[in-house]
C-alpha cells in the first residue's frame, strides 16, 4: 500500500492551526490530508486530485475522521481559480507531494510502470486524450531527444529516440513492456547495471503527458500570493528537475532584487513575499529510506509567508 513520503516532517512544518484553512494541492491516498484532518479541528480543508481512484479512496478515509473538507477534482494548475469560486482568497498552509503514488504504479493497465505490461497510457487525468501513446508514437525524433533528455536527464535519449523512430516504421509501439525493449536495445550493458534503463525515459514521458513542470511553474507562484502572513506551503519533490524549480521559485520571492539592494529603505513593492524555513532540503531519514526506498530521492522544502 502507498506509503507517504516525510508525512510527519511537511505537516509539522506547516504549523496547522486549528481553526486555519488548509489545501493539499496533491491528495493522493490521503496521508498529508488526513494527517491535517485530525489538526484543524475549527478549519477547513481543501484537497486537489484528477485521479478519481485516489478521490474514491481518500473521501471514504477522511470522512472517519472529519467532514471539514471538500475534495476538490481538479489538476492543482487551477488552485487559485478553484478556490475563488468558493470565495477563498486566502490560506493558512499549502502541501504539495509531487511523487506519483505508489497504486498508480502498482495498477497495471494505468501504464506508468516498467515493470508491467500495459498499454502506453500514464496519464494521471483519465478523462484527457492525450497519453503516453501519442507521445511515443506521434512525435519527432527532435521532440523526442527533448523530451527524454531534458525530462529524463537521460544521457541515451538520442539513441532512444532514434530506435523508437525506427521501431515505429514497422510496427505501432503500443505497451510499456514493448517500449522497455527498445530503451534497452539502445543503451550499452554497463549502463543497465545501477537502475532500470528504463526508468528516465518512463519519467519523461510522465511528465511530457501530465505537463508537470509546467504546471508546477505557473501554479508555485499563485500560490505564495494565496497565503496569510504566516501561512507556510511545503514541497516535496522526487526529481532534481522539480526541485530546481520550487528553489528557483522560493528564492526569487524571498530576496531583495538587485535594483533595490542596499537602500536603507526597500520600498513595499520590493520587499521580499516570503522566507525560507529551512536553507537546505529536509531529506528522509535512513530509517524511512530502509522502510520505503522511494523516500531516497525526497526532498522537502517550505517557506512561510512575511
Amino acid at each position: 500500500m502507498h506509503k507517504t513520503v516525510l508525512l510527519n516532517e511537511a505537516i509539522d512544518n506547516l504549523n496547522v492551526k486549528e481553526d486555519g484553512i488548509y489545501v493539499d494541492a496533491t491528495l493522493g491516498f490521503g496521508g498529508h490530508s488526513g494527517l491535517i484532518l485530525k489538526r484543524v479541528k475549527r478549519g477547513f480543508l481543501f484537497a486537489f486530485d484528477q485521479d478519481e481512484m485516489a478521490i474514491e479512496y481518500s473521501d471514504k478515509k477522511l470522512s472517519e475522521i472529519g467532514n471539514n473538507y471538500e475534495i476538490i477534482k481538479s489538476n492543482f494548475v487551477n488552485l487559485k481559480e478553484e478556490l475563488n469560486k468558493r470565495n477563498v482568497t486566502e490560506v493558512d498552509g499549502i502541501v504539495f507531494d509531487l511523487g506519483v503514488s505508489s497504486p498508480q504504479l502498482d495498477i497495471a493497465d494505468r501504464g506508468f510502470s516498467f515493470h508491467k505490461d500495459a498499454k502506453l497510457d500514464m496519464r494521471m487525468d483519465t478523462t484527457k486524450e492525450f497519453s503516453a501513446y501519442n507521445v511515443v508514437n506521434e512525435y519527432s525524433y527532435e521532440e523526442l531527444v527533448r523530451v527524454i533528455r531534458d525530462y529524463g536527464e537521460e544521457k541515451y535519449a538520442s539513441s532512444i529516440a532514434n530506435n523508437i523512430i525506427k521501431t515505429r516504421e514497422n510496427k505501432k509501439i503500443e505497451t510499456t513492456l514493448e517500449l522497455v525493449e527498445v530503451i534497452k536495445k539502445s543503451m550499452p550493458y554497463k549502463a543497465m547495471k545501477d537502475s532500470h534503463p528504463a526508468r528516465r525515459t518512463f519519467q519523461a514521458i510522465r511528465i511530457e503527458v501530465n505537463n508537470e513542470l509546467g504546471v508546477l511553474e505557473s501554479t508555485l507562484p499563485d500560490a505564495i500570493n494565496l497565503l496569510n502572513k504566516d501561512g507556510r506551503i511545503a514541497v516535496i519533490t522526487f526529481h532534481s528537475l522539480e526541485d530546481r524549480i520550487v528553489k528557483h521559485i522560493f528564492k526569487s520571492n524571498s530576496e531583495v532584487p538587485d535594483i533595490v539592494k542596499g537602500l536603507p529603505d526597500i520600498p513595499d513593492g520590493y520587499k521580499p513575499k516570503i522566507k525560507l524555513i529551512n536553507k537546505k532540503p529536509i531529506v528522509a531519514s535512513d530509517r524511512e529510506i530502509n522502510e520505503n526506498s522511494r523516500s531516497k530521492s525526497a526532498k522537502l522544502r517550505v517557506i512561510e509567508r512575511v
